[in-house]
């Protein structure tokens, strides 16, 4: 069994929950004392996850020292939070942990977050752990399954042996690139796909956001350096579909406010942390940069940064030039 600190106690605390039943020593910290007292008292994140009982085996803290035991570093924060994050922890950090990374996203300067966890610990071997996994489920114990990708496939193998459970199913994959922009890559469409499940437009546009942004994904992919391959698994359509099509997606959610007629910022602010708001903006200057079409992302960015109505960005995309699909 392995010693586990989780940085963060949103997604972490499901995780946290999943692990310890499964037998392992689980630390999950957060800097925030209110939250921290909350879980401690209720026994249950009743905010971000209400009705999942915590057990009492885990420990939750503020002391970040006790990364120091672990064997196992779970970076589970918000994309724009994990610099910190990880800079604070990393002094801490005992030479033989690996890194499990689980948040999605990209950073303000478009590095994906397993660089930016690596710029603070060079020498740790990471591994990005991604997939169609709702928190609520996870912390329920579904049946999920997930993908671990890393350069160092003696890290890979060993958090798939370590941590998969009877309900957490764990594939390994070598395309930490394709893995980790799949993940940050879908938040965008799912917000779209919220828009257009608020404005009422039915199935078969949600099909189409899908099936067309998994195209913009598939090439902004690629040619950030991706195997085009992984967008067909776990990392890449398996997590489009549970995001663009479940309740318990934050992205969603903010998109059907959207759709409503509530202003994007609003519709964030009311929704908490939603990635795919920051993600379009970031993805959009990378697009630009390699050359790529991706005209859902244009839209979308346009509908959060310009104020462009939603309606008027489905008619730019239904009346683009006529083209072949592929």
């Amino acid at each position: 069994m392995a010693n586990i600190f989780i940085l963060g106690c949103g997604f972490g605390t499901a995780l946290a929950v999943l692990w310890n039943k499964a037998g392992h020593a689980v630390t999950a910290y957060s800097k925030f004392a209110a939250e921290i007292e909350s879980i401690k008292t209720e026994r249950e994140h009743k905010k971000l996850l209400p009705g999942i009982a915590i057990p009492d085996g885990i420990d939750f803290t503020r002391d970040i020292t006790k990364a120091g035991k672990a064997d196992i570093i779970v970076f589970a924060v918000p994309s724009k939070f994990i610099g910190q994050a990880v800079a604070d922890a990393a002094p801490h950090i005992s030479s033989g942990a690996v890194g499990v990374n689980v948040s999605k996203g990209l950073d303000e300067r478009g590095e994906r977050l397993s660089q930016v966890i690596a710029s603070h610990l060079p020498a740790m071997p990471i591994v990005v752990l991604t997939g169609p996994c709702h928190a609520e489920e996870v912390g329920r114990g579904n049946p999920t399954t997930v993908v671990a990708a890393s350069r160092d496939k003696r890290a890979a193998e060993y958090v798939q042996t370590t941590l998969q459970t009877k309900s957490f199913r764990i594939y390994k994959n070598d395309d930490m690139v394709g893995c980790e922009l799949g993940g940050a890559l879908k938040n965008p469409i799912a917000l779209c796909c919220g828009i257009a499940s608020g404005m009422g437009l039915g199935d078969n546009a949600t099909a189409a956001l899908m099936t067309r942004g998994l195209a913009e994904i598939k090439r902004l992919g690629v040619a950030l350096g991706a195997n085009w391959q992984t967008f067909s698994g776990l990392a890449g359509v398996g997590d489009l579909i549970v995001t663009c099509t479940s309740q318990h997606s934050r992205n969603y959610r903010a998109g059907r406010l959207i759709g409503q007629g509530v202003d994007a910022k609003e519709a964030v602010s009311q929704t908490g942390t939603v990635e795919g708001y920051e993600c379009v903006k970031i993805a959009l200057r990378l697009a630009e940069e390699k050359g790529v079409d991706v005209p859902i992302f244009e839209q979308l960015y346009k509908i959060c940064y310009r104020n462009l109505p939603p309606g008027d960005a489905l008619r730019d995309l239904m009346e683009r030039p006529q083209k072949d699909e592929l």
